[in-house]
């Protein structure tokens, strides 16, 4: 099994997670999604974040993208606190700093590859010069070059995934959050988009935050979260041993 060598030695907080609280009513019973969580998560840094299906790590990922509101607690970004901006600079926020991969690709069907990676470049105001520029060499570096006019029904759900990172990618954002982005591919495939993502983090110094089932996966990126009852650990760090990692993980997990 490949290995990504970290070569981004980043020791900058980018996103601070600071004592998460989420509660949900349903009928009579009160549901503690998040239990003051709290994370940090630096510069080229990709943290994997476990827990059972149900147990909030959505709800998390949410917060940490300005998605949600939490009902307690602060997400910080490079030091500002965001919890408190209103709407529109909220929204600037996730456009301009933080970047989303889903499990489904969500790609625009009617447009190809590269006008799917430029779409939000030219949202955020980047001449179309500059956006296709940078879309070229986005998908240049997940090996997409020669696929950029096809659309996306003419790529691999491999290809497509690709894509979406690299649309994702294509403002620059300080981070990336990442739901379950391999979850829809078989074993090789996953294999392949995990090890271009977590290549391209460690590189370009995105702080990444990736919630996965995949404990083998999740075992060889620097850092495993789990979220467990509302209650958010660190279980396991990477080490020279990545594989054994993976397998405490998936122990603690449990």
């Amino acid at each position: 099994m490949k290995t990504v060598t970290r070569d981004f030695a980043g020791t900058r907080p980018v996103l601070q997670l600071v004592e998460l609280e989420r509660t949900y009513v349903q009928g009579n019973r009160t549901l503690d999604v998040l239990r003051r969580a709290s994370a940090e998560i630096c510069d080229g840094e990709a943290v994997a974040l476990v827990g059972p299906s149900g147990s909030g790590k959505s709800s998390l990922l949410h917060m940490a993208g300005l998605l949600e509101k939490p009902g307690g607690g602060a997400v910080l970004l490079n030091g500002v606190d965001c919890t408190a901006l209103n709407d529109k600079d909220r929204t600037r926020v996730r456009r301009n700093e933080i970047g989303f991969v889903y499990q489904s690709h969500n790609l625009l069907p009617e447009f190809s590859a590269l006008e799917n990676v430029m779409m939000p470049q030219l949202l955020a105001g980047v001449r179309r010069k500059d956006a296709k520029e940078r879309a070229l060499e986005l998908l240049s570096t997940f090996g997409l070059y020669e696929r950029a006019s096809h659309r996306p029904a003419e790529l691999s759900g491999g290809e497509q995934q690709r894509v979406a990172i690299a649309r994702a990618v294509a403002n620059s954002p300080c981070v990336l959050l990442a739901d379950e982005p391999t979850g829809n591919l078989d074993p090789h495939t996953a294999d392949r988009v995990f090890d271009e993502l977590v290549f391209f983090i460690r590189n370009s110094g995105v702080a990444a935050l990736i919630a996965t089932h995949n404990f083998e996966l999740a075992g060889r990126m620097d850092r495993v979260l789990q979220l467990n009852d509302g209650v958010l650990v660190e279980v396991s760090r990477r080490a020279a041993g990545g594989e054994a990692e993976a397998e405490r993980a998936e122990q603690l997990a449990k």
